[in-house]
This record gives structure tokens, C-alpha cells and sequence, in this order.
């Protein structure tokens, strides 16, 4: 059998947004693999849930998106760059036979679609400037009319970029297209963000108005409101706390919504709330629940409208929950395991869902009962060896931590292999043995060394007070855990404690770049996406400069000398371990301005280092960046640790010729080589 390469990555497929048809037989869903080197193909399958087999269902060609069965179940729509323009445009295919009809030409693009209960209508949002609203150009159908360039930029909101693109002034507003008629109409206006379209009944329609406060970007409390499709206004229902998220909403106007308390949202757990309309009242769901509700799926009321299901983390795997929308009884955990992409509950429940043998497939779950409806790389599985990992507990200063090791898939345990320890990011984020890392870790194993992750304290998925615990402190109590972890792994007689390297992306980036300044420990690391200066982050980032008031419960000019403490560059002068820098031109989550502080840090005390910059990237180049950069990523992580590593026959990183250990045709050299140039 062949050994997993990062190169492998062209080679495979996963599934994404599930979505159950009306009459519970058929599941649709996006099927993602690499097109090329430069992008990826998102294209909507269906799949049968009697696992008699998926088919395509929309031409390849174009990236598709959020497919939606009408309530009939006779159309499906979906999103998709299609057809001229770069915007993502909405379209309707009818499930018995024929071609998909264009329905919008909007400027702003179309996301968050929801049908209207009698198939009538499609809500949806984009986002338009104020240019745009005044010229009704939100509005038309029209092929000839581009946007214009802001030149030079002129920034009025605390918050003007985020992803990987300025935001130019333009904010998120709801639509209703008139599919009969071919007319959209324009919901809200104004200049802060709506999101979240959902029905409720034929008149109504709900929606998240962030526009609290004086300054709404500011603001860690949103507002629901409710649309009047009959008379055209709009009525403020009820405020909540913390980062906006999917409304679920029953034919009763009982509303489904997260709620985070907003003192110190960051470092607190996401609760699962439902406010009744007609009773005027709100009811928490997941009050007896020790668990942050998850980004994995989107709320969604049962059948018959009387049960929410959610997703949590949960100890290392996700975990999906019933709770009765009256809040009468504590949620009940109906589902647990792997890493779940997204779930879909009808009369049945369907997850997308990886775990450690497979990158990805769809399982109608629940009830005892567990079918597969896809195999997405079952070709590729089957020639390729996957390594499975041992589940590990270790001891820590506070309790318990779990963790995994993965061995080479010739493993032999007379050998000796060295140690490759990676970080999760967050820091309120958990690892399980799949999800999005599973391809770089069985690269790893593969190219040799034993694998070792963990949740430490800050993770999510195991309690409050867990992922409170790294409050004012995200290094020294991260590290102590991690740490932790490696000498209970390097005490095994196959792993040589003299050969152990670190990793980790975001707020792994962050612990990897505090670790090197704090202990000599590893051979060598590779720094990727991280935050290096509290201060510099809480000025440069999106609506994460909220980490550091949450988080830290601080500001810069509060306390900027604790945070100079607190932040990697206040500790680079004393790295010596050879570190490399990734980081991605567009990340406007981390931005590269701290990666630059802690790289020229480094090379101004001589310590082996190279920045590597991904063009066109952002903050999530790891999970969906360009393919041939997602490759490049994995190689010169590997790269990097041979050279340091006595276990390969490799020269180091910064002395082998351009190009050499590189497969998906990365330019390394702008810069001259040597110690410490830019790549």
C-alpha cells in the first residue's frame, strides 16, 4: 500500500451542509474536492437514506453552496459562482428533471438562504454599500454595472475587515426574492449587519440585527426581529448576548437562538436559549448541560416542533443533543462521535462526519442505529495506509487531559521515531482523532514520526471551568498541559525525548511561539498563523480583538506592560530553537504584522528562522486555502522538522536548493537563501 503525502490532498473528497429532504428519503450535500492547483470544486450531490448510492446533482464547473429543499421537496436551491461574475448568485433546480434556473444578479452576493413555508419566496442576505442602496443597484438585474473600488479608504467602524477581505463599508442585509414574479425586495437597511433569515410563517420572517449600542461592532448583545411581509415592518423581538448565530424558529414563533452572556464572552460557554414570541417569554435549554453549543451544525427544531437538536464538543468527539423547546427536561445526548461536520434531522438524523479511517462521509445515526450513505475516497482508502490512534490520558497541574498518539503505519516498536507534538487553535476550540487535521497528521505518521495531540486547558468540551482555566494566562497554563502530554509520550522506549518538534496554527501559532521562548525543549518548530503580540493583535484584527478583553479582561492602555509579558515577542530575544514563520497575506483574523514583529525578532538574534507568506490566503489557508498552498503548508512543515530531525538524512530547510522537497510548484526564493531570509 502507498503512504499518505501532503500531495494526497488533490486526491481527496469530503462532504459538507447536509441537508434532509421533506420526505426524510434523500439527503443533499456538497461534495469539495480540489479542481486544480488554485482552486477548489464544490458541486451538489443527493444522496438516497437507504445507502443505495449518491449522484450528482449540479453540473462541475462552478462553486456551489447551501443546498436547499423547497417544503414540497420539488426544487432545490443552491448557491453558485456560476455564469459570469465572481458573485455567488441563487439558483433553483427542480428535483424531478431539468436545468437550473438563474434567480438572482445581485452585487453583493447571496448566502444564509431560507425557503418561504409555500415555496413561493427565498430570503437571503448579501452585502451592499451605501452606493449601492442609494442607486436600488442592491436591487437590480444588472450584468453591466460593477462596483466601485474604494480609493483611498475611508474607515469609520471599529470593526472594517475581517476574513480576508475589507469590508468597504458594505454590510450584510436581508432580501426576499418573489420567485413568481421575478422581484426581490429589500428588507432592512442601515449601517450594521442582519443575518440569519428564517420563516416562521407565509407573513413573517426573523432575522439577527447586530445593532445594539452606540458602536455595534463593538457590542457583545445582538437583536432579533421580526419582518412583516404583509405590511413591510420590521419589530425588535428580543435581545441576546455574544457573537450572532442561525435562528431555528417553529410555525408557533418559537425562536431557537445562542445566547453567551456578554461579560467576558470569549472565555464563557455558548448556551442554547428559545424565546417565545407569543408567551413573551425566553427559556434556556442547556442550563444542566456543562457544554458550549457548536459551530458543527445549526440548531433545528424536530418533526414535530417540539424538540431542539444541537451540536456540542464533547470530550474529544462532538456530540448531538435533544432538548424539548419548554424547557421541562435537561437536554439528552442522542449521538456521539468523531469530528461532525454538520447534521440534518428529519425522521432521521444525518451526519457529515470523519473519523480517524476516513476524511469524510455521510451516516444516518440515532436510535441504536448507524448507516453509511457515502464513501467518498473509498478508491483512495484503499490503497492508502491510515495509521489509528491511541487515545491517551495524562496528568496536569488541575486534572485530567486527554490526548492522542499516532504511530507510522510500519510502525515497529523496537524502533526509535521522533516526536511531532501539534497545537489546536481557539484557544476555545477541541480536537478529536479526525476533522480537518486528519490529512496532516497521517502525513506526519507517514513521512515517520509518531504524532501527539491534545485538548488542553482552554478546550472546549469538557466544562466551563475547563475552558475558563487559561484566563489572563493563555501561555504558561497551555504549555504546562502540553508539556504534560510530551513527557508521558516520550517516556514510551519507541519515541527518542531528544528528537521532539512543535507546531500548531492561530492559537496554536501563539503556544508554539511562547513554548520556543520558554524552554529549549524542541528540536525545532513551525509557527503558522499565530498571534506574537497581544497588542498589535487587539489593533490589527477583526471583532477577535475581543479575545483580549475577554480573555485577558484587559486592554493595551490598561495594562500594556503585562501584556507585553503575556505576548511571545516579549520572549523572542531568548529563542534558539530554529523556528519557522507561516503566515498568509489576507488573514485579517491574526494578522501578519505580529508575524513579522516575532520573525524579524528572531533573525535579529540569530536564531535559524524563514517566513513563508501565502498570497491570496487567509486566516483559514489550513482548511480551505488554495490546494497547491495547502500542500505547500504541510511539505514545509515536514521540510523544516527533517532538517533538524537525526532520524532523517536531510539537510535543513534554509540550505537545500530552491524548490527541493516541494511538489506543488511554490516559488521560494524572492529573498536569497541563507540564515533567515524570506521565502
Amino acid at each position: 500500500m502507498t503512504q499518505v503525502t501532503a500531495a494526497d490532498h488533490h486526491e481527496i473528497a469530503r462532504p459538507e451542509d447536509p441537508q434532509l429532504a421533506p420526505d426524510g428519503e434523500h439527503v443533499a450535500f456538497v461534495r469539495r474536492e480540489p479542481r486544480d492547483g488554485e482552486t477548489d470544486e464544490r458541486t451538489v450531490y443527493v444522496a438516497p437514506t437507504d445507502a443505495s448510492g449518491a449522484r450528482r446533482y449540479t453540473v462541475r464547473g462552478g462553486s456551489d453552496a447551501e443546498p436547499r429543499w423547497s417544503p414540497s421537496g420539488d426544487r432545490l436551491a443552491f448557491t453558485s459562482t456560476r455564469g459570469e461574475g465572481d458573485d455567488r448568485q441563487l439558483w433553483v433546480l427542480p428535483t424531478g428533471g431539468g436545468e437550473a434556473r438563474q434567480v438572482t444578479e445581485v452585487v453583493g452576493g447571496v448566502s444564509q438562504i431560507a425557503w418561504g413555508p409555500e415555496g413561493d419566496r427565498i430570503a437571503f442576505v448579501q452585502s451592499v454599500d451605501d452606493a449601492d442602496r442609494d442607486a436600488d443597484r442592491d436591487l437590480a438585474v444588472d450584468a453591466e454595472y460593477e462596483p466601485g473600488e474604494s480609493d483611498p479608504r475611508v474607515i469609520d467602524d471599529t470593526v472594517y475587515r475581517t476574513a480576508q477581505q475589507y469590508s468597504d463599508g458594505a454590510r450584510s442585509q436581508v432580501y426576499v426574492v418573489d420567485l413568481e414574479a421575478d422581484e426581490v425586495t429589500r428588507v432592512t437597511s442601515g449601517g450594521h449587519d442582519h443575518s440569519s433569515p428564517a420563516w416562521a410563517d407565509a407573513e413573517t420572517v426573523y432575522f439577527v440585527a447586530d445593532r445594539v449600542g452606540s458602536d455595534p461592532d463593538d457590542s457583545d448583545e445582538y437583536d432579533i426581529v421580526a419582518y412583516d411581509t404583509t405590511s413591510a415592518e420590521t419589530t425588535g423581538v428580543h435581545r441576546a448576548g455574544g457573537w450572532p448565530g442561525p435562528l431555528a424558529v417553529t410555525t408557533a414563533h418559537e425562536i431557537a437562538h445562542t445566547h453567551t452572556e456578554p461579560d467576558r464572552t470569549t472565555i464563557r460557554q455558548t448556551e442554547l436559549h428559545v424565546y417565545d414570541r407569543e408567551a413573551g417569554e425566553g427559556r434556556e435549554l442547556t442550563a444542566d448541560l456543562d457544554r458550549t453549543v457548536g459551530y458543527e451544525a445549526t440548531p433545528e427544531w424536530g418533526p414535530n416542533e417540539e424538540v431542539v437538536y444541537f451540536t456540542t464538543p464533547d470530550e474529544g468527539a462532538t456530540a448531538l443533543w435533544r432538548a424539548p423547546g419548554d424547557g421541562g427536561t435537561s437536554p439528552a445526548r442522542v449521538y456521539r462521535g468523531g469530528a461532525v461536520g454538520g447534521a440534518t434531522v428529519g425522521e432521521t438524523t444525518v451526519v457529515a462526519r470523519s473519523e480517524w479511517d476516513h476524511p469524510g462521509d455521510l451516516f444516518v445515526v440515532g436510535g441504536g442505529e448507524e448507516r453509511r450513505l457515502t464513501r467518498l475516497n473509498e478508491s483512495y482508502l484503499a490503497e492508502t495506509a491510515v495509521s489509528e490512534p491511541e487515545s491517551i490520558a495524562f496528568e496536569s497541574e488541575q486534572r485530567e487531559v486527554e490526548g492522542w498518539v499516532l504511530t507510522p503505519p510500519e510502525f515497529d516498536e523496537t524502533e526509535t521515531y521522533p516526536l511531532a507534538v501539534e497545537v489546536h487553535g481557539g484557544p476555545h476550540a477541541m480536537w478529536t482523532t479526525a476533522g480537518t487535521m486528519w490529512h496532516e497528521f497521517q502525513t506526519l505518521a507517514a513521512r515517520g514520526y509518531v504524532v501527539f495531540w491534545s485538548n488542553p486547558r482552554g478546550s472546549t468540551g469538557y466544562g466551563e471551568a475547563y475552558q475558563g482555566a487559561i484566563a489572563r494566562d493563555w501561555g504558561e497554563v497551555t504549555l504546562t498541559d502540553v508539556l504534560a502530554g510530551a513527557d508521558e509520550v516520550t517516556e514510551r522506549s519507541y519515541v527518542d525525548e531528544t528528537n521532539v518538534f512543535l507546531t500548531g496554527g492561530s492559537f496554536g501559532g501563539f503556544l508554539t511561539a511562547w513554548a520556543v521562548g520558554q524552554t529549549d525543549r524542541f528540536r525545532a518548530a513551525v509557527a503558522q498563523r499565530g498571534v506574537y503580540d497581544l497588542t498589535g493583535f487587539y489593533g490589527s484584527t477583526d471583532g477577535a480583538y475581543k479575545l483580549v478583553e475577554g480573555d485577558y479582561d484587559t486592554t493595551p492602555w490598561e495594562e500594556p506592560e503585562f501584556l507585553w509579558e503575556q505576548s511571545p515577542v516579549g520572549h523572542a530575544a531568548d529563542v534558539e530553537t530554529p523556528t519557522l514563520v507561516v503566515h498568509s497575506d489576507r488573514d485579517y483574523r491574526t494578522p501578519a504584522n505580529t508575524a513579522e514583529l516575532f520573525y524579524r525578532t528572531l533573525r535579529k538574534h540569530g536564531t535559524d528562522t524563514r517566513m513563508v507568506r501565502y498570497p491570496r490566503e487567509g486566516h483559514e489557508l489550513s482548511r480551505s486555502g488554495e490546494p497547491d498552498h495547502v500542500v505547500d503548508r504541510i511539505e514545509r512543515i515536514v521540510r523544516w522538522f527533517d532538517g533538524y530531525s537525526e532520524h532523517h538524512d536531510a539537510e535543513r530547510a534554509l540550505d537545500r536548493p530552491e524548490g527541493d522537497g516541494l511538489t506543488a510548484g511554490g516559488d521560494e526564493g524572492d529573498a536569497d537563501e541563507g540564515n533567515g531570509d524570506a521565502e
